[in-house]
């Protein structure tokens, strides 16, 4: 079975491991302000600040960009539910507009149109989706026109750059999950990157349960700590990470290059400017649980990444939500499948998922 993904762990993360377990200090400490230096360093920002999980980033970067009970924050309804949940943890309501049915990013003109509709969103919410970047151009026009914040979800793009500029210092703060599916992993865990120390300061001031001094607790904060054992994963990872994505990047060319002479695929893109991290190869079909059937008989990993909408999950019913009409999401939504595009692919591997691919009619 060719897996859909797995996670590289290899002898320098178990030894990186053992030495925390050794120094008999395993919760957040010396290790993770180690990893945290060195992973806004590889984002050309500031800083970082490692938490529990890219859910928690996501959630701790709109606390300290000070989005609360009442505001509104405009993003995309086809991503996982965690970027428009951690708005809704803040007491903010979530603002769907429809993507770029080429790109299956948020769509500037469709942005455009929701801010012109309604001037009290206070922020947009980008996801640089599978590890495409969102058009920065559009969205830092737009959220200087119209005075709102602009924050990145990184979580499936570490590494991707616009125009030279790493995904994570694009924006007011970038968010990234090490969820063990992605380019890199801590296992569990996740970071905010930032280079404004007001900002800092708040992240970590929400992270350490609203302390900023030993049993003092200014506000309400969380225990959204990243223990010295995850980081000390994380640095071995992220010292591997470039030569992940360079296969990555061979991954996909080896596929845009074959599958190009099947017209029955849609085959992803990669705008002129935007340097892919290709977390997922997406694929769109008309016909998708027949492709996915044949898949999986030849035992070739395949997934939908997103099957429901985000406007049209249960939850956001319970809402209010569910009205709107974003057909290009919702087409996307019918027709996308992903296949394996990791660093563990080797030759035949690929060769055999071509194959398969290249037959589909």
């Amino acid at each position: 079975m060719i897996p859909i993904a797995r996670p590289l762990i290899g002898e320098e993360e178990k030894k990186k491991v053992m030495e925390v377990l050794d120094s008999g200090f395993i919760t957040q400490g010396k290790v993770t302000a180690e990893f945290e230096e060195r992973f806004a360093a590889f984002t050309k920002t500031k800083y970082a600040v490692a938490s529990s999980s890219g859910t928690t980033a996501l959630h701790l970067a709109l606390l300290a960009l000070g989005i609360g009970g009442g505001d509104k924050v405009l993003t995309t309804p086809f991503t996982f539910i965690a970027s428009s949940n951690a708005i809704l943890y803040c007491g903010a309501r979530p603002v769907f507009c429809d993507i770029d049915e080429r790109t299956f990013n948020l769509s500037p003109a469709s942005a455009r149109e929701a801010l012109e509709k309604d001037r009290s969103i206070k922020a947009i919410l980008l996801v640089h989706l599978f590890g495409l970047p969102c058009d920065m151009d559009a969205f830092r026009s737009l959220a200087k026109e119209f005075d709102v914040l602009l924050l990145e979800d990184c979580a499936q793009a570490h590494g991707a750059t616009f125009k030279g500029e790493p995904a994570g210092s694009m924006g007011a703060a970038g968010c990234f999950s090490f969820y063990p599916t992605k380019n890199m992993t801590t296992g569990e865990g996740g970071a905010v990157t930032t280079s404004c120390d007001e900002t800092l300061r708040l992240l970590k001031l929400y992270r350490e349960h609203g302390s900023a001094r030993e049993y003092e607790h200014d506000v309400l904060g969380y225990n959204f700590r990243m223990t010295n054992l995850e980081a000390a994963i994380g640095l071995c990872q992220l010292e591997k990470l470039s030569e992940f994505n360079r296969r990555r990047r061979e991954n996909a060319k080896f596929y845009l290059h074959r599958l190009a002479a099947n017209p029955a695929l849609t085959l992803p893109a990669e705008p002129e400017g935007c340097v892919h991290s290709w977390h997922q190869f997406t694929l769109r079909v008309p016909e998708r649980r027949k492709l996915m059937d044949i898949l999986r008989k030849e035992e070739i990993g395949c997934k939908v990444f997103y099957p429901i909408p985000l406007h049209r999950q249960p939850l956001y019913r319970s809402l209010g939500y569910g009205s709107e009409s974003l057909p290009a999401c919702e087409k996307a939504a019918e027709e996308v499948i992903s296949i394996p595009v990791g660093p563990s692919l080797n030759g035949d591997d690929l060769e055999r998922i071509v194959r398969v691919l290249i037959e589909y009619r």
